[in-house]
């Protein structure tokens, strides 16, 4: 999976979540204007995708199981995955 695929993914995963829980609420904020919701519901998902991401770069052992070369890389994709979220 590209970081781009991977960035798609876990915004997705969260934005379904958000999904379910703004269908939930909808009734509680009558006064709120459709568009603001959905991108409130937007960065929202941005945010938890970009928390969970830097939980699993703070994750990462200090000391590499692997080698040093492949630790970095990991990083790396995951940092490009953080940079594609973004962009969102």
């Amino acid at each position: 999976m590209t970081p781009r695929e991977q960035a798609k993914y876990l915004f997705d995963k969260f934005y379904q979540y958000a999904n379910e829980e703004f269908e939930d609420n909808l009734n509680e904020y009558p006064g709120q204007v459709l568009s603001e919701r959905r991108k409130i519901r937007k960065e929202s998902s941005k945010q938890c995708a970009l928390i969970a991401v830097d939980e699993i770069i703070a994750s990462m052992p200090k000391e590499p199981i692997i080698s040093t070369l492949a630790r970095v890389h990991v990083i790396m994709f995951w940092v490009e995955v953080k940079q594609e979220i973004e962009k969102l």
